[in-house]
């Protein structure tokens, strides 16, 4: 017996005691804050066991790995826009006057130790981070996550998706190099096309005419200060309210609105979560060793004369860019005032429909399907088709946008004429979205009719027959329960009463006038189940059953 069991426990006893310093301490703790019981109760909270799940942590740790490298970046980086002659380790450079940011980006990334390092880890943390909430929204969206009870934590997570781009915009200008103030002039443009307050506006955040003498202290202000202190409380609310309302689960053997199956707080998830951690980190610094990004030394400092070709944004501004170059260049008078069309819907519309739409949807759902129950089961994307036909065309109509924000690159590099990939882009935006949606619900209703019949029929055991009259057949056999199970997790829809629903073609309050009318109707086409799924028992499945599934190797039958 080592040492340190034997001064941890009484021989002859069958359990652990601490040692008198840990529990005279966490004794005193207890009898004045009640810890005691709240972490033995919390300490064992349930986290269901899903791979999706982990999305939304990846976010978290980055976010963790933005401080920690962020705060190392702070000692050097000097957020002014005075004018200094750089006299720095980088020859190509030296003698060149520029601002005291750029300088002081390119001192951490050349003289001091382990600086390119942590920018780079930082940079590409940033990537990750706004990549990690848009794959957790999007799995929280296409499994009806957001339903009632987790409105709030749905508003909640928008609300952090928009302000880390703000965040990312503000930390991409900060270096002043070439490349960022290319992006920095965009802004100041969109500012600019606001109605009646875009020169408030671009005065506030400038301190007067562009580029001004403010807007590097500025930003840095926001980006270090405010805008992660306001991150760093709506990802505490986010995590208390997930912590509170418990965790979704995928349906599946045991599985109820009422319970949770999975592993304990700990240890096992605090052990998962751990490594996770270790892995994202693991991650961030292999690209941040290996992969070069954002090589401000190369781009030279900013200049409002100056702009290079091919300037691309970090890829979360990229359907911005998109928009403003398939624009056409309209404007309008009003009074004697003009308004930029070309700038201000490119600026206005696009995130404005995708993040407003979002924020009302969990709403709208609910009014259209007057489903006020409570949701703790996640569902299939399939057994949901308009729902995730929705998403799938929104994801395209960001992706065209995206992908139209380096149109130059691509006309360069595939050799096709610029002016056609505008018009390319124009008709995409509106015909790519409904293709979209179509041929994701007709996949969707496929889907669910093969579920049914693996139900039905059961699965291909690869076992073939020949029947007496010399026909060839192929033995189906029962899935395995679990799989089942985890198909039968389908819940029906909800729709409201039609007008006839009480027998005297007296409509319900729901059904009554032009809009209850239109409800309805939506209710109706939103919620029809067209491919139900056969009770059990119901099905034929011919050969033994034997249990097939997924991973398993096919049972030889005789």
């Amino acid at each position: 017996m080592s040492s340190a069991t034997q001064a941890g426990a009484r021989p002859g006893s069958g359990s652990f005691t601490p040692p008198k310093a840990i529990s005279g301490i966490s004794r005193f703790m207890d009898d004045r804050t009640g810890a005691g019981s709240f972490l033995k109760r919390n300490m064992r909270k349930i986290f269901p066991d899903h791979w999706s799940f982990l999305l939304g942590e990846i976010a978290l740790y980055s976010f963790v790995i933005l401080l920690l490298t962020g705060t190392f970046l702070t000692f050097w980086f000097e957020p002014s826009m005075q004018e200094v002659e750089y006299n720095g380790s980088y020859e190509p450079l030296k003698g060149v006057h520029m601002s005291a940011a750029y300088a002081s980006a390119l001192e951490i990334t050349f003289d001091v130790r382990g600086g390119l390092l942590m920018r780079q880890i930082h940079h590409w943390a940033a990537l990750l981070f706004v990549a990690g909430m848009m794959a957790h929204m999007l799995r929280v969206f296409f499994t009806g996550a957001y339903r009632k009870p987790r409105e709030l934590n749905w508003l909640i997570g928008l609300g952090l998706l928009s302000l880390s781009m703000v965040e990312g915009l503000f930390g991409y200008s900060l270096p002043d190099d070439l490349l960022s103030g290319a992006g920095l002039r965009i802004t100041q443009g969109v500012l600019v096309s606001v109605p009646l307050v875009g020169t408030y506006l671009q005065f506030f955040l400038f301190g007067g005419e562009y580029p001004g003498d403010d807007v590097i202290g500025r930003f840095y202000s926001l980006h270090i200060l405010i805008i992660p202190g306001i991150l760093l409380a709506l990802i505490s609310a986010h995590m208390i309210l997930m912590w509170v309302q418990k965790h979704t689960q995928m349906p599946g053997k045991g599985r109820t609105e009422t319970n949770v199956v999975g592993a304990p707080f700990y240890p096992a998830f605090m052990v998962k979560s751990g490594a996770y951690f270790m892995f994202t980190f693991a991650v961030l610094a292999g690209l941040g060793t290996f992969a070069q990004i954002n090589p401000i030394w190369l781009y030279g400092p900013y200049t409002p004369a100056d702009i290079s070709a091919g300037s691309q944004p970090d890829f979360y501004m990229g359907f911005l860019e998109g928009a403003l170059r398939i624009m056409p260049a309209w404007e309008i008078n009003i009074g004697g005032y003009t308004l930029a069309l070309s700038v201000l819907i490119p600026a206005l519309i696009p995130l404005g429909l995708i993040m407003t739409g979002a924020a009302l949807y969990p709403f709208i759902e609910r009014w259209v399907t007057g489903d006020n129950r409570e949701h703790h089961i996640a569902d299939r994307p399939r057994n949901n088709p308009h729902r995730t036909a929705i998403g799938v065309s929104v994801i395209t109509f960001y992706g065209i946008l995206w992908m139209l924000g380096a149109n130059d690159e691509i006309s360069m590099h595939f050799h096709i004429s610029l002016f056609a990939l505008s018009i390319f882009g124009r008709i995409a935006i509106f015909v790519g979205p409904a293709i979209a949606y179509f041929v994701t619900y007709r996949i969707c209703i496929g889907l669910q009719r093969k579920d049914a019949e693996v139900l039905a029929h059961g699965v291909e055991s690869g076992v073939i027959v020949r029947s007496p009259e010399g026909g060839y057949s192929e033995i189906h056999v029962e899935p395995d329960e679990d799989i089942a199970e985890h198909i039968r997790g389908k819940k029906e829809i909800p729709t409201l009463p039609s007008a006839e629903a009480d027998g005297e073609g007296i409509p319900p309050k729901e059904a009554r006038g032009p809009l209850g009318r239109l409800r309805v109707k939506l209710s109706r086409a939103y919620g029809t189940d067209l491919v139900p799924l056969p009770a059990k028992g119901e099905g034929h499945v011919n050969g033994e059953h034997a249990a097939v599934g997924a991973g398993e190797e096919r049972k030889q039958l005789h």
